[in-house]
């Protein structure tokens, strides 16, 4: 995945770090480089979701390691389809797996009658419905 940067280059998105005050690490962040100019920004669709998790943390949160593709479907799905296990899957293999993972967690969620836990499952679901309604325009 690529856009043009402002400076007229390439930006290609990659999985970076991203530090909040010193103290906490947020890993497996999508964020667009541009390797000529060193400009950088937040994968647009990931940003509420990642600025959301940031607020959380409060204004003086404890140190340490987050993951965020264990927080945004959207950072798992990509952390995956740029994983070395993964290199020679397709990408709608790769999103039509996670999304069957996905139902039959939603499955066992309701047979526990585990009500935080489905919400968690139906929001992850949304995240790539509505990235995939949006970028191949099915609305």
């Amino acid at each position: 995945m690529q856009k043009s940067c402002s400076c007229g280059a390439t930006m290609n998105i990659r999985l970076r770090t991203v530090i909040f005050q010193n103290k906490v690490e947020i890993e497996n962040v999508p964020i667009y480089s541009c390797d000529d100019c060193q400009r950088s920004e937040v994968y647009p669709p990931v940003k509420s979701e990642l600025t959301g998790y940031i607020r959380s943390l409060g204004t003086s949160p404890a140190s340490g390691n987050v993951l965020f593709n264990d927080i945004s479907e959207l950072a798992h799905l990509l952390y995956k389809v740029t994983s070395k296990e993964n290199k020679h899957s397709p990408v709608v293999a790769i999103i039509e797996d996670r999304i069957n993972e996905l139902l039959d967690l939603l499955l066992l969620a309701q047979s526990l009658e585990d009500a935080a836990w489905m919400e968690d499952v139906r929001h992850r679901l949304k995240q790539i419905t509505n990235h995939m309604t949006a970028t191949y325009r099915l609305s």
